[in-house]
């Protein structure tokens, strides 16, 4: 019989991550490394392991994620948003807990468009009276 792999697509900022989760050990692959290698920062690590601290699943999935654009904190962001889907579609069950700590919501906040005449969105040109 083949494998269960769940599947959950996340999103933060500009990064967006494809993930899959699996009955194992409990190790994290992003882009072909490991997350301490990928993400460097143990702080972001810690924030992947949230929807398994949450739903009392630590330590059952394996997680394979691809995670592209946007910078560290945005993937881990991203990855985080992809395992939370992917429990949910494991365990319909693991919702309610996710969606009452805010794992499921995706994080609206984008970088705002620069303006015309300005330097970056609301940076505007040094003021010099002479």
């Amino acid at each position: 019989m083949a494998e269960a792999i769940w599947y959950g697509t996340g999103h933060r900022k500009d990064a967006m991550a494809r993930v899959w989760i699996k009955p194992g050990t409990g190790q994290m692959t992003i882009n072909g490394k490991t997350a301490e290698e990928h993400l460097c920062r143990t702080g972001l690590v810690r924030m992947l392991n949230e929807p398994f601290q949450v739903t009392g699943t630590e330590g059952m999935f394996d997680v394979i994620a691809k995670a592209e654009g946007g910078g560290l904190t945005g993937q881990a962001g991203a990855v985080r948003h992809g395992i939370a889907r992917a429990l949910v579609a494991a365990d319909e069950e693991h919702r309610t807990v996710l969606r009452r700590t805010g794992l499921l919501t995706r994080d609206p906040r984008v970088k705002e468009r620069k303006k015309a005449g300005l330097r970056r969105a609301r940076r505007a040109k040094q003021f010099s009276k002479r």
